[in-house]
Order: structure tokens, then C-alpha cells, then sequence
């Protein structure tokens, strides 16, 4: 069931989010949305209610939707709407794909199995330059990713995405690499590298992918 704003601070934690994405003070876009800055910071930090012309504002001042602050469009597939005026599909380097994913955050791992492909949602962080998971024993990445061959590793494709629907942009990189199941004598640094599997539970097995192509796309629209 979609929330909106009935859940305390969804439209503030939307609103400051959207705000730090484009690099913008509160104050910047106090200024543009036409509010008092002292509202805006009780806006983002406690629950409010705002009248629908402030959300309208807020909206046009973020480039994004009042349906997306208020987070109707939570449960919903990214990228249903119509492409921007005049796209553009840039290939990416290697440089630029790691520092759009260098972030951490939600990735997808996709590998075959006996029963077929698979693609799986984890979280992940970038560490010395490798792609670092955190699973549980047991699970689809630890069996199905075990060859049963000392040294040998199976290749897995690991994938990022962004889609920013209210400007029709967006971007994706690909990882392709060998799975590694990090021994005991590796746990620790990976341990230090501070990444949270958002499932929670007992999730100790940590999977390095070290990056053998790197490939990635950027889509945005504007003059040729």
C-alpha cells in the first residue's frame, strides 16, 4: 500500500532529499519555491501539512512533481513516462561510471544457475576500486556462486541504475567481473568497509567483484 503524506516527515524527507541531490542550500530554494527559509527547515525536520500551493511550488522549485513529494509515486516502476524532447544516449567511460556509482547504495547481481538466470537487489559500497556485498551463508550468492574449484571464480554482471522521471534523464552502469567469497582472513577489512544490507539479519558472508569491464550510459535530451 503506497504511503503519502500521512506518515510523519514522508514530504519533509522527500523535499530534503530531492534538495541535497541538486546541490541546493535551503536557502536557495526558499528562495526559488517563494517560502520563508524558517518554514522550509520545519517543513523538512518535522511533520507538516502544507496547503497544496506550497507542495505546487516546492515542486516546480525542485523540478519534480507534487505527486512524487508526496510520495505517490513510491510504489510505481520508474520511467513510464514519454522520452524528454530531442534524447541523447552518451556512452560513459570507465572514470565516470565509478564515480556515479562510488556512492554505494542499491545495485542488482545477475548470474546463472541450474534453474536459469537470476537477478537480486543488494546493497553494495565501492572498496579499493571493487564492488563489495554483504550476504547471508547460505543464499542464492553463496551456493549458486561456488564452483567447487579452488581459483576459480564464476562471472557475475553487476548493475547500477538512476532514473530521474520529472527530467526524462537518467543512467546505468555495468560491472562484469569474477564473484569472490572473502575468506576469513579477508573478513575484516571488508567488515571495515561499512556496508548494511538493508534486510537486516545475520548477513556475514561478504562477496568482492573485481571489476574486469566497466561499461555504462548516460540518456538526456537538449540541442545536438
Amino acid at each position: 500500500m503506497t504511503e503519502h503524506i500521512s506518515a510523519a516527515g514522508d514530504l519533509g524527507r522527500r523535499v530534503a532529499h530531492r534538495r541535497k541531490s541538486l546541490g541546493m542550500t535551503r536557502e536557495q530554494l526558499a528562495e526559488r519555491a517563494r517560502i520563508d527559509p524558517g518554514y522550509l527547515g520545519y517543513l523538512e525536520e518535522r511533520a507538516a501539512s502544507p496547503g497544496s500551493s506550497t507542495v505546487n511550488q516546492l515542486a516546480v522549485a525542485l523540478g519534480t512533481s507534487s505527486e512524487e513529494l508526496l510520495g505517490g509515486t513510491v510504489d510505481t516502476p520508474r520511467g513510464r513516462g514519454p522520452a524528454g524532447a530531442r534524447p541523447r544516449l552518451e556512452r560513459l567511460d570507465t572514470d565516470e561510471c565509478m564515480r556515479l556509482i562510488s556512492p554505494g547504495g542499491v545495485g542488482r547481481v545477475g548470474f546463472t544457475t541450474s534453474t536459469g538466470p537470476v537477478v537480486i537487489p543488494v546493497n553494495y559500497v565501492i572498496h579499493h576500486g571493487a564492488v563489495l556485498l554483504r550476504t547471508a551463508f547460505g543464499g542464492p550468492l553463496d551456493e549458486d556462486l561456488r564452483t567447487g574449484v579452488k581459483g576459480v571464480e564464476f562471472k557475475v554482471a553487476f548493475e547500477v541504475d538512476h532514473i530521474d522521471d520529472p527530467n526524462r534523464q537518467g543512467w546505468s552502469v555495468l560491472v562484469r567481473g569474477a564473484a569472490h567469497h572473502v575468506s576469513d582472513e579477508e573478513r575484516a577489512a571488508a567488515a571495515g568497509a561499512g556496508v548494511e544490507p538493508w534486510a537486516g539479519g545475520d548477513r556475514e558472508l561478504y562477496i568482492r567483484i573485481t571489476p574486469a569491464e566497466i561499461s555504462g550510459r548516460r540518456i538526456h535530451h537538449g540541442p545536438e
